[in-house]
């Protein structure tokens, strides 16, 4: 297991040392990344359409999905309304955040079509099955796989070029905090589903280590632990962003660690319009801040707890 861990670790950190300077570039990346996500949830869907049972695992996947995102939500939400009671961060009413989602909506409709990604596979996979249904879903385990290393090398780059500079992150203390809150809290909530889920507890430690990151969350756990609880991962974060967009307005006025923190990974890009807009331009730093060190944090956790 820890040189599976190596292996896929490899292409995160060869990614983060390349330093990309032109534009073109750096969108050619963007895309590779968006593209390469599509492919996994695509491949994912296939491998779930070669489950045995299906309708019935499908509704396992709701069921056990929403049973993670309450357990781990609970425990987010007590330790960043506490953690909002210590911080002084003012919030304020501001203009739009350039290069980002402009709308709910706009965000909303990203994050549907990843659902509508998966769920394409599940009918490819279903329309294939038959004769060449095992030869598919192999192919559909070791494409992914594959895939799988260029998105990370692909992400190790993006973050590497980011803008974010080390010592501008590690200087913001309202950003760390809300960070380390919000992966506390995860943690112990993975802990605490894990027998619920029956699942082993680094299981269920990594199943909470997304952050909110669900294209990435699922893709990972999908490779190391079976479709099924890959689209597991991949709702439970996929449902904290969702609920992230309703949450934000209604509470960051009172509580803006908490607004900022819930969103986890996606604070920094896609519940970064609606930060910003209900709270105002102080708030946009620490928000990236904490998002860039929780979307750093979760690939390399969850793979190191996989292999425990």
């Amino acid at each position: 297991m820890l040189s599976s861990l190596l292996i896929v670790l490899l292409p995160l950190v060869l990614g983060y040392l390349v330093r990309v300077r032109h534009p073109r570039f750096l969108a050619a990346i963007n895309r590779g990344v968006s593209a390469s996500i599509y492919i996994i949830l695509l491949l994912m869907g296939i491998s779930l359409a070669g489950l045995e049972d299906l309708g019935g695992k499908l509704s396992q996947l709701g069921g056990q999905s929403l049973l993670l995102c309450v357990v781990i939500s609970a425990c987010n939400l007590a330790a960043l309304t506490w953690l909002s009671r210590r911080l002084r961060l003012e919030v304020a009413a501001s203009t739009s955040v350039a290069d980002a989602p402009t709308s709910k909506l706009a965000a909303m409709a990203g994050s549907m079509s990843l659902i509508g990604a998966v769920l394409g596979g599940v009918i490819l996979g279903l329309l294939a099955s038959g004769p060449l249904g095992l030869p598919l879903f192999d192919a559909a385990e070791t494409l992914s796989e594959w895939v799988l290393y260029l998105l990370l090398a692909l992400i190790g780059c993006q973050l590497r070029n980011s803008g974010m500079p080390l010592k501008q992150i590690l200087l913001n203390r309202f950003g760390l905090a809300i960070a380390s809150v919000l992966a506390a809290s995860s943690l112990i909530g993975g802990l605490l589903a894990a027998p619920l889920l029956d699942l082993p507890w680094n299981e269920g430690l990594a199943m909470a280590a997304g952050f909110g990151w669900y294209s990435l969350s699922g893709i990972l756990i999908g490779d190391q632990l079976g479709p099924l609880l890959g689209g597991i991962a991949f709702l439970n974060d996929l449902l904290r962003e969702l609920l992230a967009f309703v949450l934000i307005p209604l509470v960051i006025k009172r509580h803006p660690a908490l607004a900022i923190g819930y969103g986890g990974a996606t604070s920094m890009d896609f519940t970064l319009p609606v930060i910003q807009q209900h709270g105002g331009i102080a708030c946009v730093p620490v928000a990236v801040v904490s998002g860039f060190i929780l979307s750093l944090l979760s690939p390399p956790l969850i793979l190191f707890l996989l292999t425990l």
